[in-house]
């Protein structure tokens, strides 16, 4: 199962975090790439790659020029997580759109499904844990990790990793 993120609409000064977010999660539950609208910003996918050269995985992130282009060509199915949707979670490789700025009316056209994480305003992070956490259930491990969080009752241990 492939699951690939198109993240629409990226706007570096208003977004500084919230798009590394969306990487983040998408990485951590078996995404294998973010694509991402909007302006390019190398600051944000620089960011990406430290945290997957030291966490380890194959995650990729690419600007996308056309997010219409990429939707129609996407080879399975699509699905935006939006709160207007349907309450169904979709199996099998996708291609999980997730908004920033206001979603154009488009999207809800191209997609094969609207889906809803819930009929609640909520953000496009949160959004995609849930629906990731629903359809693939996959919390990654990753062999080439050059470090790794220790789970504790209290506190915060990172460990170094053999080479």
């Amino acid at each position: 199962m492939a699951i690939e993120v198109l993240r629409l609409g990226h706007r570096p000064a208003r977004d500084k975090r919230i798009t590394t977010h969306c990487a983040l999660v998408a990485r951590a539950f078996g995404a294998r790439k973010l694509w991402y609208s909007g302006i390019k910003d190398s600051v944000f996918e620089a960011s990406v790659k430290r945290v997957v050269d030291q966490w380890g995985g194959s995650f990729e992130v690419e600007h996308v020029h056309s997010w219409r282009t990429l939707i129609q060509g996407h080879a399975g199915k699509s699905v935006h997580l939006t709160m207007y949707g349907e309450n169904k979670r979709i199996k099998g490789s996708q291609l999980i759109v997730i908004g920033g700025e206001k979603v154009p009316s488009d999207v809800y056209h191209l997609v094969d499904h609207n889906i809803a994480v819930g009929n609640q305003p909520h953000s496009e992070v949160a959004a995609l844990g849930v629906y990731l956490n629903d359809v693939s259930g996959i919390k990654k491990k990753f062999s080439d990790a050059k470090i790794k969080v220790e789970p504790l009752k209290r506190g915060k241990k990172v460990v170094q990793l053999q080479a």
